[in-house]
């Protein structure tokens, strides 16, 4: 296995000799407008697919997958890329990422059923998967020092924005040319980057893996792995998390996990060097967007079902009061780069991003149905403080503890941490959601007769839609097992609002506990 180095190497003369400042700008400009086509697709998606459902008569499984597909690609075939992009090269590797989810978006607009639009957004995820390994890679190959560090502030913004604001935007898009403008627009977009490719080729002196060749059977027993994992997540309160058949999911992820890990230790040139693992500096950096994706992008994904089903608000209204959560991405990023730039410690600002997110659970245990919103402002620009302020760094300080011939790899394992944790991070609040409101309605149930099961009302709740199992029991009783509802569904939405914040305080101290030492101390804060 290859060494792997735990000191930066920004600005020595082993790297690649930096383009024009006009050449580096085109690569930036085409960079993050790709990189903002993948975190819009992530969280906009759904709001498109009632509208994809009625007009391809889709049922909720294959309409789900819609979503899912996209989301289990990208987090199975971000590391695989990463390591691709040291092989073939990092333009290559973007270009291909750009190409590849151009063309699933252009069946996704021509699609004429879903099971080809599921197939579809499966290929979009895995060119997104290279978008992200290969954009973050090439960036950190192009640009050096300061300008580096503000490069990844406008990554993280970009990117953050496009999670941010990616329902709002589709959900213009449906109400003015219809849902498959959503991905058209796709298209659309990365064919102007597509444009910058052979400019991005001539400008760029790559650092390559010599002799390498892509790991086959290790990017099959990750992709096997996460899959197992994401599927035992997923399926958690229907088959009931302490029976066999989860059981024995997770049991196979840790099995292929162990093969995976023996495969790698033994290839010359793996897809996953495992001293990577082993720097401590590097896993510090990679674990704050896994609090990230407990803390903020749950509360993003789930938070307006509670205010429009717990708390009676329209869509509309809902979208308004979470600006309080997604507007310090529009500002701090960059604000955090300038003054780390400026000697403020990078290590101190990480530090209080991820208090902030265990605050920000902690305030928000604060919101009941009829609460006034003024009470609950502050824990969600808190939160979302607490995810944008390191939004900006991780990137740049993680990328700058890797030799530059490895930074595919690291930008790839990076942002298998973030979108992988994401991805599980918002099927474990959907499942413990679904879990603990079945727990809470199973024996209330039995008074509503045609209620129907109670697992399946649970997980309807779970989604945000309690107006459908209310309407199935007799009008009669309909005020009473709607009051059962909510209530199951806000206390149920507490307890794992204490999970969250309990699992963001276990990542702060394992972080903290990472970079203790005055060694790691200078290396990461440099």
């Amino acid at each position: 296995m290859a060494a792997q180095t735990e000191s930066p190497l920004v600005g020595e003369d082993a790297g690649p000799r930096a383009p024009g400042h006009q050449r580096r700008t085109l690569i930036l400009v085409a960079v993050l407008l790709a990189v903002f086509v993948v975190p819009t697709s992530i969280s906009g998606t759904g709001v498109a697919l009632p509208y994809i459902g009625s007009d391809l008569d889709a049922g909720l499984v294959p309409l789900q997958w819609v979503v899912n597909a996209f989301n289990v690609a990208f987090a199975c075939s971000t590391l695989a890329w990463g390591s691709i992009a040291d092989i073939i090269g990092r333009v290559r590797a973007f270009a291909l990422g750009a190409t590849i989810y151009a063309a699933a978006s252009l069946v996704s607009v021509l699609a004429g059923n879903v099971i080809l639009l599921d197939v579809a957004r499966a290929l979009a995820g895995i060119g997104g998967a290279a978008i992200f390994s290969g954009g973050t890679a090439l960036l950190s190959t192009v640009f050096e020092g300061p300008a580096r560090g503000r490069v990844f502030a406008l990554f993280g913004t970009v990117a953050g924005i496009g999670v941010s604001f990616g329902p709002s935007l589709s959900g213009a898009l449906i109400e003015s040319a219809g849902w498959r403008w959503v991905f058209a627009v796709h298209v659309i977009v990365l064919a102007v980057v597509l444009l910058a490719v052979p400019t991005m080729r001539r400008a760029v002196q790559e650092t390559r893996t010599q002799g390498a060749r892509i790991d086959i059977l290790g990017s099959a027993l990750f992709v096997l792995a996460m899959l197992l994992l994401t599927t035992g997540i997923a399926q958690g309160p229907q088959w009931g998390w302490t029976g066999p058949g989860v059981l024995g999911l997770f049991a196979g992820t840790v099995v292929v996990l162990a093969i995976f890990a023996a495969v790698e230790k033994r290839k010359e040139h793996p897809m996953l060097d495992l001293s990577i693992v082993t720097n401590r500096r590097f896993m510090a950096i990679c674990l704050v967007p896994v609090a990230g994706s407990f803390g903020f992008v749950t509360m993003l994904t789930y938070l307006p079902s509670y205010l429009t089903a717990a708390g009676g608000y329209p869509s509309g209204a809902a979208g308004a009061i979470m600006l309080m959560l997604t507007a310090p991405m529009l500002v701090l990023p960059l604000v955090t780069a300038k003054l780390v730039a400026k000697g403020v410690s990078a290590i101190g600002i990480i530090h209080l991003s991820l208090a902030l997110l265990v605050a920000g659970a902690v305030g928000l245990e604060l919101f009941e149905p009829d609460i006034n919103l003024g009470l609950v402002a502050l824990p969600m620009v808190i939160t979302g403080t607490g995810y944008a302020l390191a939004a900006g760094l991780v990137d740049g300080q993680a990328l700058a503890l890797v030799a530059p011939e490895r930074a595919g790899m690291a930008a790839g394992f990076l942002n298998t941490m973030r979108l992988g944790s994401e991805a599980v991070a918002v099927a474990v609040y959907g499942s413990l959601l679904a879990t603990v409101i079945n727990g809470r309605t199973r024996d209330g149930i039995a008074g509503y007769p045609g209620a129907g099961d109670p697992a399946t009302v649970a997980g309807t709740v779970a989604s945000g839609n309690i107006s459908g199992p209310a309407g199935q029991v007799a009008e009669t009783q309909r005020a009473g097992f709607t009051d059962l509802l909510v209530h199951a569904y806000d206390g149920a939405f507490h307890t794992v609002l204490w999970v969250l914040g309990g699992i963001c305080l276990v990542l702060l101290v394992l972080v903290v506990a990472l970079l203790s030492g005055r060694k790691a101390g200078r290396a990461a804060a440099s």
